[in-house]
């Protein structure tokens, strides 16, 4: 079959074209055809070799990927051919909280991934497709989807009326966008430009802010929601962003941290903001099937559809590697097989 393979730290440049065995599922595993891969930003972090965790060896890319069964081992009970289907980011994490050894090993870093003509998984690790979503729009729902659902709804809680801040317009901010209208949240996005701000105000957005206009961001979060602060503050940027994510947040409120986009450690915190503040971070680490599965029930009941900036080939899969790394995406961009 043709698959993609990535060596971590050779760069967009060193992703290559191969052909590959199809790989024949064992007795617990399903076979699925792909027929759309995701990328996320973690996997430009695997091409430049500073993903954590990964090992030396080369691998298929990419986590996010929705097709057809097309096989299953003997002992499959919860799938049948022809069945759409996704998987869950971590195939090892299917319930409960996280462990070391539940989230050891994902897809696309640390096993083979997506970007490939088929791949397999253990069936515990699979959920169906939401069923009014083509391949395309349900192939961005493993990383990003599972992300924003968990930072909004689990780790952060959130009730009908409450208020988050999201930082961004990329694949998680932009669905946690969706998600928070469809539950009756108030969400403040940032971004630098005025165009893509626009579009988040068509998706729902209650209040948006121009962070190269207003560099104090902060306090344009505080001016909106009358001094108190947003209830949830999903944290995308890291160094740059923590600090003032925490000033943003009210007391008693939750950052939920999911990303590094604006640099890896150095982040100054301020141990009082959080104590006076009654405050707390909360890393989130993707999340499990059955999050997934509860994602997929509400995308179903709210008839939400991600947003796909930008669709690309097969064969145009570098490109889709250079238009994530350029930035100028809003939502997911995804590549079709």
């Amino acid at each position: 079959m043709k698959a993609y393979q990535l060596q971590p730290g050779d760069g967009i440049a060193g992703l290559r074209r191969i052909g590959i065995h199809t790989p024949t599922p064992l007795p617990h595993q399903v076979l699925v055809r792909t027929r759309a891969a995701a990328l996320n930003y973690r996997d430009l972090m695997f091409a430049r070799g500073n993903y954590g965790g990964h090992g030396a060896a080369a691998l298929v890319p990419l986590g996010d990927g929705a097709g057809d069964v097309v096989a299953v081992g003997a002992h499959v009970t919860r799938f049948k051919p022809g069945d759409r289907v996704i998987h869950a980011y971590f195939p090892g994490w299917a319930d409960g909280a996280p462990t070391p050894a539940k989230t050891a090993a994902s897809f696309g870093t640390h096993i083979d991934g997506t970007l490939a003509e088929a791949f397999v998984a253990d069936e515990a690790a699979l959920a169906h497709m939401p069923a009014h979503m083509d391949y395309v729009q349900a192939a961005t729902l493993s990383c990003a989807g599972t992300t924003a659902w968990n930072a909004l709804f689990v780790a952060g809680r959130l009730k009908p009326g409450a208020s988050v801040l999201l930082l961004g317009t990329g694949g998680v901010s932009v669905i946690a966008l969706q998600l928070a209208r469809a539950a009756g949240l108030a969400a403040i996005v940032t971004s630098s430009s005025d165009e893509k701000l626009e579009r988040a105000r068509e998706l729902g957005a209650a209040g948006t802010i121009n962070y190269r206009a207003t560099p104090e961001w902060q306090e344009e979060v505080l001016r909106l929601t009358g001094g108190r602060g947003v209830d949830l503050t999903v944290e995308t940027g890291g160094e740059g962003t923590l600090a003032r994510s925490i000033a943003a947040t009210a007391m008693g409120g939750t950052v939920a941290v999911i990303g590094i986009t604006s640099g890896l450690g150095g982040a100054q915190i301020d141990p009082i903001s959080l104590i006076a503040g009654a405050k707390r971070l909360s890393g989130i680490f993707v999340g499990s099937r059955v999050m997934l599965e509860d994602l997929v029930r509400f995308t179903e009941a709210a008839r939400i559809k991600p947003v796909v900036d930008r669709v690309f080939t097969f064969d145009q899969a570098a490109e889709a590697y250079t238009y994530v790394d350029q930035g100028r995406h809003f939502g997911k961009v995804v590549v079709t097989v």
